[in-house]
């Protein structure tokens, strides 16, 4: 056999054409390799550009935008404030130091005038009490006018008959059957009591007052223009130990009553009710002086 015969060629029909060496049905077989001109990975690129930075950049870009976590937020509460009680705990041994590091004069002066205010307002304290006192004498003094006033008022209400009254007293009742009382006697009476210490009379309704005045008629006797008719009832306010003994004195209202026939009885009570009023008047002329 010659040299040209024993050259090894394929086995027909195990595939490949005709020529192909092993290598080239390998690469035809496998998947396409990545062209040695792909792209680079991609943080490469901005790798690159992070080195292109100045170091000012970089620490900007890091710093925002923020992100903070719920641990970093309490340890920066934390931080702040320990720093706020550094703060204070720092200014106020400043004070104590500058306290310290005073002079003795200086020290001297600051406790002066430490005494200074403290003494002006101990006196403005003793001027605010004073005040006070005599707020409260003023106050007393005018509540004791205004009750004296009203008491006053009240004295004079009686006296005039404008208002009415009440306390202990006599009853004195005259019954005239035989019409032999008149108006004289019955003011006789009046004048007895108010010697003795009447303080308010009533006849048979009406209110006996300074400006009293009793008259005569043909059908009875008039009080301050007021018809009145037997039996004739006078309340007496005063003090019946008083009162009394007035009117049965040897001589008096009394016996000249019961010597014209009338029947004349006197009785005490310790409540006396005189309740019949007269209008206040206003004087026409006569003004008040006081200031």
């Amino acid at each position: 056999m010659s040299e040209k015969d024993e050259t090894p060629r394929p086995a027909a029909g195990l595939g490949g054409e005709s020529g192909d060496t092993p290598t080239t049905r390998l690469r035809r077989e496998l998947p396409q390799e990545v062209p040695s001109t792909a792209a680079e990975e991609p943080g490469e690129g901005a790798r690159e550009e992070q080195s292109k930075l100045t170091g000012r950049q970089r620490l900007a870009q890091g710093l925002w935008p923020l992100r903070f976590t719920r641990a970093q937020l309490i340890v920066a509460v934390l931080l702040f404030g320990l720093g706020f009680g550094l703060a204070i705990q720092v200014a106020s041994n400043n004070d104590d130091s500058a306290l310290r590091g005073a002079r003795q004069e200086d020290l001297v002066r600051i406790l002066d005038e430490l005494d200074d205010r403290t003494q002006r307002l101990e006196e403005e304290k003793q001027g605010l009490e004073d005040q006070r006192t005599e707020l409260e004498n003023s106050s007393d003094q005018a509540e004791e006018a205004r009750k004296q006033t009203v008491e006053k008022e009240r004295q004079l209400g009686i006296l005039a008959g404008t208002v009415a009254a009440q306390g202990p007293g006599i009853t004195l009742t005259i019954n005239d059957t035989k019409g032999t009382v008149e108006a004289d006697m019955l003011l006789d009476a009046i004048q007895e009591l108010r010697a003795a210490g009447a303080e308010a009379i009533q006849v048979n309704g009406v209110r006996v007052v300074a400006s009293t005045y009793l008259t005569d008629s043909d059908d009875g006797i008039g009080v301050d223009g007021n018809k009145i008719t037997q039996p004739f009832r006078f309340k007496v306010i005063g003090n019946p130990q008083d009162l009394e003994p007035a009117l049965n004195i040897p001589g008096g209202v009394v016996q000249t009553l019961e010597k014209e026939q009338a029947t004349v009885s006197v009785e005490r009570a310790d409540k006396i009710v005189v309740d019949a009023l007269r209008a206040a008047k206003q004087p026409d002329y006569a003004r008040s002086s006081s200031q």
